[in-house]
């Protein structure tokens, strides 16, 4: 059936603001607590208002994580068309904007739903067991940046408290460091466990990291940001919402800028590749040949690692694709 209601959401933690665009017109709008029994309500009274039914009616709104569950799981339930959209890719598609706030925010989703209801991507819901994993690995995302800040702290006193005051600080942070390194190796252990647990995930683990250089902390979030490979399995877009993809800088003749990757990209993802890429050129394979060729040739070197984290992206979706582990010819000519 085709979609004649566009309902844009803007979502924060507290409120809901729900804008309702029917034939690229805004005609109404609700502003309801974020929580089951008010979005319940307000879903109820739109489908009566507008007689709307689920099969000719999308819910677009951005991509905020934990404040979009309570509306997200109760779409869910009632089998409702989900589209969740990248904030900045919103605002950058409506061009020259003034003003902000949240019913402002909510008419300009469901306005950019409409306008661009021909490139819609519907919002697959993710298993249980990779919520799990994904809300794992948050927690231990939070436990090393917790870490590294007494790293820091500690980095930074050092160089002006006497040494019997540092001393005593260090009592406490080597304890507090041991208490987080232990919670860490918990995190990973369970993480790990879910995964062999699970067929298809642990299926996905043993292809993904048997291509060089992607270990257990890689592997589990390119199984969580691709949702099992559901939500992305195209390597190239993958490639680019990782921001390992460089772009053409150029404009007539007078602007003529290297290619450079952009900087709208899940950063954290592209760390992980670029470490992943960094372990690599230390094993002996094509990668480190192919590393050690093109730098000896006058390339970058950063150009070289970036190309080698392309390579890594291409190389793991088309393992997954043909479902079957990499496999590593070496030529061992070496001394």
């Amino acid at each position: 059936m085709q979609i004649t209601n566009f309902i844009g959401i803007d979502v924060s933690k507290d409120t809901l603001d729900f804008s309702i665009v029917v034939d690229g017109k805004n005609l109404q709008h609700y502003k309801i607590r974020n929580n089951s029994k008010e979005i319940k309500a307000a879903t109820t009274k739109i489908f009566k208002a507008f007689s709307a039914t689920i099969d000719d009616t999308i819910f677009c709104m951005e991509h905020t994580g934990l404040y979009n569950l309570p509306l997200v799981k109760w779409l869910q339930s009632q089998q409702a068309k989900i589209w969740l959209e990248s904030g900045v890719h919103i605002r950058k598609t409506l061009g020259l904007i003034r003003g902000k706030n949240d019913k402002v925010d909510s008419e300009r989703i469901a306005m950019y739903a409409f306008t661009n209801q021909h490139q819609m991507k519907l919002w697959k819901a993710p298993r249980k067991v990779i919520e799990k994993i994904a809300a794992l690995l948050s927690q231990r995302a939070r436990f090393i940046k917790a870490k590294q800040q007494l790293y820091t702290a500690n980095k930074e006193q050092k160089q002006f408290l006497d040494k019997e005051i540092m001393k005593s600080l260090n009592k406490y942070t080597s304890k507090t460091l041991v208490v987080i390194d232990k919670q860490i190796e918990a995190i990973e252990k369970q993480i790990l466990e879910l995964m062999k647990e699970d067929e298809k995930l642990n299926r996905l683990f043993q292809i993904i990291t048997s291509v060089n250089g992607i270990g257990f902390v890689t592997a589990a979030y390119m199984l969580v940001t691709t949702n099992e490979f559901i939500s992305i399995s195209n390597p190239k877009k993958y490639a680019c919402y990782s921001g390992v993809v460089p772009f053409e800088h150029s404009s007539g003749s007078s602007v003529r800028g290297r290619n450079r990757v952009s900087q709208m990209a899940n950063k954290n993802m592209k760390r992980l590749l670029h470490m992943a890429a960094l372990s690599s050129i230390r094993i002996q394979g094509d990668l480190k040949d192919y590393y050690t060729r093109k730098v000896a040739e006058g390339k970058n070197k950063m150009s070289v690692i970036n190309a080698i984290r392309n390579k890594l992206i291409l190389r793991i979706f088309a393992c997954v694709k043909e479902n079957r582990e990499y496999e590593k010819i070496y030529d061992y000519k070496f001394v």
